[in-house]
């Protein structure tokens, strides 16, 4: 799965590697979490955008808001089966932003938080889906996302059985493209990157607590205070 995670790559990455031209800066953020606001890229009427969107999709049909913090994750396999997920797969796609995500290995001395990210250090875009929902009593609504799993990369599936889908940078034009809705073509791209692509490591168990934030965060483990 992907419950955390951390982006604070700068402005002109975004730009360059997403292919944002107008993007505001964006907070470098070390520990982001379910039910906040995170940076993604999708489609706009202009060229690709830049939006903060809550993480834990809300359906448009949703009674309540608090439906987003069990919908932060949906599995590539049923995406045109799910109710919540199968109109967005064709037609609200993006990209979530991300330098790498945390996984946590079991131990006997209990859980190892590890930092994965992209074995070249650049930001990487998690293939993601959104939705807005509009709440009775509220004038704006409410724009949301999930973060897309499959199963891992050989080189990281000692530590769970599933990651998010980190798509290739030749790819995020045919992803966020909100004509395409064959989903058979789609689906090919839901799959585990190249086990050499990605690097990981242990991390301080400080990232447990998501009020924690900073660089140390990411440091490896030999470099952090391991509390």
């Amino acid at each position: 799965m992907c419950g955390r995670f951390a982006f604070y790559s700068p402005h002109d990455a975004v730009s360059r590697l997403f292919g944002v031209t107008d993007a505001p800066p964006i907070e470098a953020r070390y520990n982001i979490a379910p039910t906040q606001f995170v940076p993604a890229v999708r489609a706009g009427d202009s060229g690709r955008q830049l939006a903060m969107l809550y993480w834990g999709l809300v359906p448009h049909w949703a009674k309540d808001k608090r439906i987003g913090a069990r919908m932060i994750n949906a599995r590539a396999e049923t995406l045109k089966e799910k109710p919540s997920f199968r109109n967005a797969y064709r037609r609200r796609r993006c990209l979530v932003l991300a330098d790498g995500y945390y996984e946590w290995q079991r131990r006997e001395e209990g859980k190892q938080p590890f930092f994965i990210s992209a074995a070249n250090r650049e930001p990487f875009g998690m293939a993601g889906l959104w939705e807005t929902w509009q709440a009775p009593d509220e004038s704006s609504p409410l724009e949301s996302c999930t973060i897309i799993t499959t199963v891992p990369a050989d080189s990281i599936s000692h530590l769970h059985h599933r990651m998010p889908v980190i798509l290739p940078a030749d790819a995020y034009g045919q992803w966020l493209d909100s004509t395409n809705d064959d989903v058979s073509e789609l689906d090919r791209l839901l799959v585990p990157c190249a086990p050499d692509a990605l690097r990981a490591y242990p991390v301080s168990r400080s990232v447990n607590n998501a009020r924690n934030q900073g660089p140390q965060l990411v440091d490896p483990l030999q470099h952090a205070d391991n509390v």
